[in-house]
């Protein structure tokens, strides 16, 4: 069936019957007979004939919609299959969002590589906008990352979870008493944002922007130095996922973060190039998926 399909995608992109022949190094009337054989084996009419010309069904375009990409899959998958056999070595590159306080990710990651141990992982971490960049620039297969952007049909965008947001302040602090907080009752308490120098202004800007947070950002390198920052009490640190660390319980609480009365949430995504998708990338976001719906 497989050159029957194939057959059946020529004549449809060429338009034509005798173009896609040629296009195939056969007959006219050889392809038209495949195309027949493939409408008898689906059990369906894929194309409409008539004065020379055809059209296709709704059932031989949706048919040949799904085709190209189940033939890109299978095409893919043999190639893969090659390498297998000839030993090549395989590589993975993931890009992770930094701060995330979740254990999907580490628990996705522990189970790919016990099921592929013959993968090499190289793992990146970063903002969203050095995801971004990796993911653009071709420098991770893959990235678990938050949504900032609307979604782009040259990226395959995995909705892997909406997630609550809290921030962490310091038990000393009066608000640390409420279970929800408004973001209008921090604006006198800094915010303590985690990015890299380059990063700091964009993470700012956003924050700013879609969070509406008016107080003054302080920086941080890393979580564990944000949470050092919150236990001296010099700010509040917006989180999602997970639970507090437990050296931190007690003096570290934590409350969701609310705007006009309502939760605000974040979308976490896994997103890789919708030309660069293989086995292994699916593979990974598929477990990092199901790692999620527990």
């Amino acid at each position: 069936m497989l050159k029957q399909i194939k057959y059946f995608q020529a004549v449809v992109r060429a338009g034509s019957f005798s173009e896609a022949a040629e296009e195939c190094y056969i007959s006219q009337s050889a392809i038209s007979q495949q195309v027949q054989v493939l409408e008898r084996e689906l059990g369906v009419k894929l194309l409409e004939r008539g004065n020379r010309r055809f059209s296709l069904t709704p059932a031989g375009e949706h048919f040949y919609r799904k085709s190209l990409a189940f033939m890109a899959d299978f095409e893919r998958l043999c190639k893969e299959t090659a390498q297998i056999d000839k030993g090549e070595d395989f590589s993975l590159s993931i890009g992770y969002i930094k701060g995330y306080n979740g254990k999907e990710f580490q628990k996705a990651l522990e189970e790919f590589t016990i099921k592929y141990p013959d993968v090499s992982i190289d793992l990146k971490s970063g903002n969203h906008e050095e995801l971004y960049e990796m993911l653009r620039t071709d420098k991770a297969d893959i990235v678990f990352n938050d949504q900032r952007r609307a979604f782009s049909d040259e990226y395959v965008n995995s909705i892997l979870s909406v997630v609550d947001c809290y921030i962490e302040i310091s038990a000393r602090e009066p608000i640390s008493d409420l279970e929800k907080v408004n973001v209008r009752d921090l604006r006198n308490t800094p915010c303590i944002l985690v990015a890299s120098r380059e990063q700091q202004e964009s993470e700012q800007a956003y924050y700013h922007e879609i969070y509406d947070i008016e107080s003054e950002f302080i920086f941080a390198e890393n979580l564990e130095e944000a949470r050092l920052m919150v236990l001296c009490g010099k700010g509040f640190l917006p989180v999602e996922g997970g639970d507090i660390p437990e050296q931190y319980t007690g003096n570290i609480s934590r409350c969701l973060l609310c705007r006009n009365g309502k939760p605000i949430q974040r979308n976490y995504c896994a997103f890789w190039k919708a030309e660069n998708s293989g086995f292994y990338i699916e593979e990974f976001a598929e477990i990092l998926k199901a790692k999620f719906m527990i």
